[in-house]
């Protein structure tokens, strides 16, 4: 899926959040989104999807605005924070709700979630008995990964996915990162603090700085000292 910035906007009374006047993402790209914080990073994830109004400007996810338009959603993933999580549910009810809100029945969620469960090793898949709110601030959000990619997503967003996971953890995403973007073309924006894990995965990197972007470029090898040097200064 594309995705493209028009004019966006977003402000609280007179302090500007965010203002992107324009940026085209293309099918299949990678793209890093790095930043201080307060840089604006999770409000433009929550603008494009559609979590908050935009002051001024537009979103669009394959030429349509993402304002008052569902189609998009159907074919979109994410995780940004555990407020995206229910946490009353067990795992397997959270990722069979999950699943029949992408039209997949019990079965054909037990097959999709499948590739995941070397990343959530504390339960077998189909026999789950802890509740969400019982797990681990880690585990936790490995559900709430998991239950991004498992459906198979033509747009994933993700905010700080590598936060609170544990070494193993983080390498098994980037390969299950790696893993949908080579199965799907899948389309991904990554929001990290993690310049070392962001420019592993992701060709391309954005650079926000008070709501604004100060940098755009593709990953090269030089990319992750260009970064470290500009944050240093």
């Amino acid at each position: 899926m594309t995705l493209d910035v028009l004019g966006l906007k977003k402000t609280y009374g007179e302090h500007c959040a965010l203002d992107v006047p324009a940026l085209r993402i293309e099918e299949g790209e990678i793209v890093g989104l790095v930043g201080s914080n307060g840089a604006g990073k999770t409000t433009f994830l929550r603008l494009v999807l559609d979590l908050l109004p935009a002051t001024e400007g537009e979103v669009h996810i394959d030429g349509r605005n993402v304002a008052g338009n569902d189609a998009w959603k159907a074919h979109t993933g994410s995780y940004l924070d555990p407020s995206f999580l229910m946490d009353f549910l067990t795992v397997d009810e959270y990722l069979d709700f999950i699943g029949s809100i992408y039209g997949l029945s019990k079965s054909e969620t037990a097959i999709a979630r499948r590739p995941f469960q070397s990343f959530y090793p504390d339960e077998v898949f189909g026999e789950t008995t802890r509740f969400i709110r019982d797990l681990s601030m880690g585990n936790a959000k490995k559900i709430g990964l998991i239950a991004a990619m498992f459906v198979r997503p033509r747009l994933l967003l993700l905010d700080e996915p590598f936060a609170n996971l544990d070494p193993p953890s983080q390498i098994r995403l980037k390969q299950l990162l790696r893993m949908l973007h080579a199965a799907h073309g899948t389309t991904m924006i990554i929001s990290s603090h993690d310049l070392v894990h962001v420019t592993e995965v992701c060709k391309r990197i954005t650079v926000l700085e008070a709501g604004r972007i100060v940098r755009d470029l593709s990953t090269s090898d030089a990319t992750l000292r260009e970064l470290e040097q500009y944050f240093a200064s």
